[in-house]
């Protein structure tokens, strides 16, 4: 996913990644007041978007899911700004979901069991602040369930160091560019994804099997 990683994958594997440093247009701004009736928000970062996109398209309860770039100053970013460091912005997905079937406390279950949020500016491979763990609230209840699971975490002992995902409050999520969505679905071939991407739905579907869509039951 970081750009240097990326490179030396296409010399490894001979991948193009042309595509990857060819957009020199802005990101555009997602809108909110768009979001279907009945529907809620998430936005989680937790380091390499496709991944993350991958683990929740797949809970049962959750509509859809967009790749994006959030939690920077900077207008319009591009995957090039961003993935290089160029910008304040983290990779991030938005997702929206039915409460009805899925609350916001078991998307935020999922979300710090499939990342490592100890990892301060990185996840494994991905170096960068723009990496880093992060939740950004859409209303003060998301803030007060985040805040209190890093608490609970903290205290239950299961992780070595201390968690440092950044709890912000949501601003503008900018809509990464087209060839990043579904990424995991379109380049099953991608050593990324099969290396570092296809790992982590394995260990949401392993732990979290209650939530996997029916239509994902009998994925390998």
């Amino acid at each position: 996913m970081q750009a240097f990683y990326t490179v030396i994958l296409s010399v490894l594997f001979n991948l193009s990644i042309s595509s990857c440093h060819s957009s020199t247009e802005g990101s555009t701004a997602v809108n909110l007041q768009s979001v279907q009736d009945g529907l809620e928000v998430a936005t989680f970062a937790g380091g390499c978007f496709w991944c993350t996109e991958a683990v929740f398209e797949r809970v049962e309860g959750v509509k859809d899911v967009v790749s994006g770039y959030t939690g920077g100053k900077e207008e319009n970013p591009t995957y090039y700004q961003v993935s290089y460091g160029e910008t304040t912005h983290a990779e991030a997905v938005q997702i929206y979901f039915d409460p009805e079937t899925i609350s916001y406390q078991q998307l935020l279950d999922i979300f710090f069991a499939t990342h490592d949020p100890t990892q301060l500016n990185r996840q494994g491979p991905d170096i960068g602040a723009q990496y880093r763990t992060a939740v950004f609230y859409h209303s003060e209840e998301q803030k007060k369930a985040v805040e209190s699971t890093i608490k609970q975490l903290d205290e239950s002992g299961l992780y070595a160091k201390k968690i440092v995902t950044e709890v912000k409050p949501y601003g503008k999520f900018w809509l990464a560019e087209d060839y990043h969505q579904n990424y995991y679905e379109l380049n099953p071939g991608n050593p990324y994804i099969i290396n570092i991407a296809v790992p982590k739905v394995r260990k949401f579907k392993k732990q979290f099997p209650q939530w996997v869509k029916a239509s994902y039951a009998n994925e390998k």
